[in-house]
């Protein structure tokens, strides 16, 4: 009688060969799962990672936006209740609010990803070991 293995290898199905055979087989899966396990991670990881540099972008292009269109129409109509320097100046702290709450937003983000390392996957991988190494000893 032989055992057909993942590999369609014939063993014995007598002695030790058979149980061998599967455990290699299942350490062969694991490992398998494991890898997969630690890429949707490291996947899900890195796309919060690009929202929160896009949201950065974001900040950087709205903010030169901000400084060429707000600064001339804004300051030209509240120049005409303050003088010229204050209207500006008025427009500058405004628009530096504006700027300093969409780094914060996009550094929390990106805070949220580190560090870039599946550890799920690890966690898993250390629980395998262990309960391979509690049952082995029985």
């Amino acid at each position: 009688m032989t055992v057909v293995g993942q590999d369609d290898v014939k063993l014995p199905a007598r002695g030790i060969l058979a149980p061998a055979r599967r455990v290699l087989v299942h350490a062969g899966t694991l490992a398998r799962l494991q890898r997969e396990l630690a890429r949707s991670e490291l996947q899900r990881k890195g796309a919060t990672a690009a929202a929160g540099a896009a949201l950065a972008v974001a900040a950087g292009v709205l903010l030169l936006y901000a400084l060429g269109f707000g600064l001339a129409a804004s300051a030209a109509a509240l120049a005409l209740v303050v003088d010229w320097w204050l209207a500006l100046l008025i427009l500058f702290v405004v628009l530096l609010v504006v700027v300093v709450l969409l780094a914060l937003v996009s550094g929390s983000l990106l805070r949220g990803v580190t560090p870039l390392k599946p550890e799920k996957a690890l966690e898993e991988a250390r629980l395998t070991k262990q309960a391979l190494r509690s049952t082995g000893g029985e």
